[in-house]
């Protein structure tokens, strides 16, 4: 029976608009997967944050899926990029305080989209938020340091939510190191994408092919 894998989230998976004339990641996973064993597909949309997830995302899976992967956080972080844009130490307190608050809201909607997830009876794969490419551009450059500080009170929360629940874990910070690896400072290239797509593939087949897990419904 053909088997099914979702991608849930953002453009780290909805890239297509960032690699144009080059294949796409869910293009990529899928030249990875033999066709006739496992779809993919693609319900992950640019822009989206975790709520979309849960709110938009979420509600169309109406076919069965038997393995799901998802790439959420990354625009939540986003939503906040100015904080990180006051250098001034005397307000480094209230920045980190607001940080605490924050991440303490992220936490409260990654753990409501975990947790339903885990409605649906199949294997969760999720991933971290990259370090973005500010480097590769000059205005931007200067934030690389305080982007990566900031990213990592996100990236606390997926680890720790995912660990707890015995999740797979697809750490995009160690895949997407490079500046090849981007099509721009934030979003992936198509050989950043390869490299995501292979982990995924390999995830994929082992838990789906090589363990030979039945399929379950996961409507």
């Amino acid at each position: 029976m053909l088997k099914n894998t979702i991608l849930l989230g953002d453009s780290v998976f909805d890239n297509a608009a960032y690699v144009p004339g080059e294949p796409s990641v869910s293009e990529q996973l899928q030249d990875a997967l033999r066709e006739d064993q496992i779809k993919v597909a693609l319900e992950a949309v640019d822009g989206s944050v975790t709520r979309d997830v849960i709110d938009h995302q979420l509600p169309r899976l109406t076919e069965r899926c038997d393995a799901i992967v998802v790439s959420s956080g990354g625009n939540d972080a986003l939503q906040h990029i100015d904080l990180i844009r006051h250098t001034e130490a005397a307000i480094i307190p209230e920045i980190l305080s607001r940080f605490h608050s924050i991440r303490e809201q992220f936490r409260q909607d990654y753990s409501n989209l975990l947790d339903k997830l885990a409605e649906r009876s199949c294997p969760v794969m999720v991933a971290t938020i990259y370090n973005p490419d500010f480097k590769r551009d000059d205005a931007l450059c200067a934030l690389q340091g305080a982007a990566e500080a900031a990213l990592s009170f996100f990236n606390d929360v997926i680890v720790q939510e995912a660990t707890k629940r015995g999740l797979e874990i697809l750490d995009l910070r160690e895949i997407c190191a490079k500046t090849e690896d981007f099509a721009n400072p934030i979003e992936p290239s198509a050989i950043g994408g390869n490299k995501i797509a292979q982990k995924i593939s390999g995830w994929v087949q082992q838990t789906l092919i090589l363990e030979s897990i039945p399929s379950t419904n996961c409507v």
